[in-house]
C-alpha cells in the first residue's frame, strides 16, 4: 500500500471544506470524454495560425518592395523554392503519421478491453497524450497544405506578393513538436497497455472522486420536511453520469427549497421516473433544471465515488477466471482496493449536502457509503478467490489493515468479510495445512 498517497489523499480530503462546485465542471469532464473536440479545436488554431503567419510574409514582402530591395526578394524567392519541396514531403508524411498513431490506439483500446475490462477503454479515451499528439498531427497537415497554397508562381520579384517564409518555418517547427509528441505518445501507449499502471491510472482517477466530494452531511434527511412535489426525468433513459450541482443549488436558492437527488451517480434512469424530491416549497421551473441531470450510456469518474472500485473489481474478477488465471493481478487490484478503502475511512459517507453562498443547504446528494464500498470492493472477489492462496491472504491482510484504521462504527462490514473469507476457505480447501497458509496475512499474497 502506497502511504505517501494515502496521506496526501487523506490531508486533501481532511482540509476541504463545502466547496462551491464549477459551473463548467460537467461540460469540462464530457469533453475530456470525446476524442473530436481536441482535434477540432487544433483544426481551427492552424488555420488561425496560418492566417496570421500568411499575413506577416506578405507585409514582409511589401516592405522589401517599398524599400526597393529586389536582391532580398529574389534571396527569399530562392529559400521558398526549397521550402516548397520539403512542405509537400511533409503534407504527404502527415497523413501516414496519423493513420500509424490511429493503429496504435485501436490495438491499445483492443487489448486494453480484451485483458483489463471494458470499462478501462475510457481511460485510452481519456488520454491526453493520444489527443495532443493527434490534434498536433491534423494541425500540422493541414497547415502544411495551407502553406503549398501560399507559393506563389510568379518569377518577377516585382510583381510577388508573397513569400511564405514565416509559414514554412511555422511548419518545421509544428513537425519537430510532432516527431517529439510521436516519442511521447508511443511510450505513454506501452505503459497503458501494462496493467500495472492501468490499475495505478483507475486509483488516481478514484482519489480525485473523492478529494471533490464534500465533507458536509446534512444533520437528517427527516429534517429537510415533508416533501411537497417531485421532478421527473424527462430526458433519454441511461445512466446518471453526473449532476450539474451548481446549476441545481441555484434554481433551488431561486425557488426557496431544498432539492434531494434521488438516484445515485451511477444508476439507470427512465423517463418518467421522479430524479428530485422538493422540500419547502413548489418545484423550480422545469427550465431553471435543464441540463441538470446528464444521462449517458456508461458510468464516468466525474461524481461517481464508486466507479474506481468497480473498475478494480472487474479487474480482478477477470484475472481470477479459469480462462485468464492470474492472481498476481487480482493482489494488484486489491492493493489499490485496500488503499482507496483506506484513505475514505474518516470521513463521511451517505446523504451529502451542498450550500448556496449565504450557507443555506440547498441540495442533498446520496453517494455510496461505507458498507456499500466495502461490499464493492471485496465481495465479489472474495467469492471467486477460494483456490488462490496468493488473493486469500492479501485480502486478509488488506482487511486487517482497514480494521486497524476503521472507527467502532465501521468495522461491522469489515470483520464481516473477514468472517466469510475464513468459512470459505475452511469449507473449500480439504487439507488443514493448505487451509493454514491460505488463511495467514500477507501484504504480497505469497511474498
Amino acid at each position: 500500500m502506497s502511504d505517501g498517497l494515502i496521506t496526501e489523499t487523506a490531508e486533501a480530503l481532511g482540509g476541504m471544506t463545502a466547496r462551491r462546485p464549477r459551473m463548467l465542471s460537467p461540460l469540462r469532464e464530457h469533453l475530456r470524454d470525446t476524442i473530436w473536440f481536441a482535434p477540432t479545436a487544433g483544426l481551427v488554431g492552424a488555420m488561425l495560425l496560418w492566417w496570421v503567419s500568411a499575413e506577416l510574409d506578405t507585409q514582409i514582402v511589401s516592405a522589401l518592395r517599398d524599400d526597393g530591395d529586389q536582391d532580398a526578394i529574389k534571396d527569399l524567392m530562392g529559400i521558398a523554392d526549397d521550402a516548397k519541396a520539403v512542405i509537400s514531403t511533409i503534407g504527404s508524411a502527415m497523413m501516414t503519421f496519423i493513420g500509424v498513431v490511429f493503429s496504435i490506439s485501436l490495438v491499445a483500446v483492443q487489448m486494453a478491453s480484451g485483458q483489463f475490462s471494458p470499462r478501462v477503454v475510457r481511460l485510452y479515451v481519456r488520454s491526453r497524450i493520444t489527443k495532443i499528439t493527434l490534434t498536433v498531427f491534423m494541425a500540422t497537415f493541414l497547415f502544411s497544405l495551407m502553406t503549398l497554397t501560399s507559393f506563389d508562381s510568379e518569377e518577377d520579384p516585382r510583381l510577388l506578393t508573397s513569400v511564405p517564409l514565416i509559414e514554412s518555418v511555422l511548419a518545421m517547427l509544428m513537425v519537430l513538436l510532432s516527431l517529439l509528441l510521436f516519442v511521447a505518445y508511443v511510450n505513454g501507449t506501452v505503459r497503458m497497455m501494462r496493467i500495472g499502471f492501468v490499475i495505478d491510472r483507475i486509483a488516481r482517477e478514484s482519489f480525485r472522486v473523492a478529494v471533490k466530494q464534500p465533507t458536509e452531511l446534512p444533520v437528517d434527511t427527516a429534517r429537510l420536511g415533508p416533501e411537497t412535489a417531485q421532478v421527473t426525468h424527462q430526458g433519454r433513459a441511461g445512466v446518471l453520469r453526473d449532476v450539474n450541482i451548481a446549476r441545481a443549488v441555484r434554481a433551488a436558492r431561486r425557488q426557496g427549497v431544498v432539492l434531494r437527488l434521488i438516484p445515485r451517480i451511477g444508476d439507470f434512469v427512465v423517463p418518467g421516473t421522479p430524479v428530485f424530491t422538493v422540500h419547502g416549497g413548489a418545484a423550480p421551473a422545469r427550465r431553471s433544471l435543464a441540463y441538470t441531470v446528464s444521462v449517458g450510456v456508461e458510468r464516468t469518474f466525474h461524481q461517481d465515488l464508486g466507479f474506481g472500485l468497480r473498475q478494480l473489481s472487474d479487474i480482478a474478477l477477470r484475472a481470477l477466471s479459469p480462462a485468464v488465471n492470474d492472481p498476481t493481478t487480482a493482489v494488484q487490484a486489491l492493493d489499490r482496493i485496500v488503499q482507496f478503502l483506506a484513505s475514505i475511512v474518516p470521513y463521511p459517507l451517505g446523504a451529502l449536502g451542498h450550500r448556496d453562498r449565504r450557507g443555506a443547504l440547498r441540495l442533498v446528494q446520496s453517494v455510496p457509503d461505507w458498507t456499500a464500498l466495502v461490499d464493492l470492493g471485496f465481495a465479489e472477489i472474495r467469492g471467486c478467490a477460494v483456490g488462490n492462496p496468493q488473493v486469500t491472504r492479501r485480502m486478509l491482510a488488506g482487511l486487517d489493515d482497514l480494521l486497524s484504521l476503521a472507527p467502532e462504527e465501521r468495522r461491522e462490514p469489515l470483520l464481516r468479510h473477514r468472517e466469510l473469507l475464513v468459512q470459505t476457505v475452511e469449507r473449500s480447501v480439504p487439507e488443514a495445512a493448505d487451509r493454514v497458509f491460505a488463511l495467514l496475512p500477507d501484504r504480497q499474497g505469497i511474498g
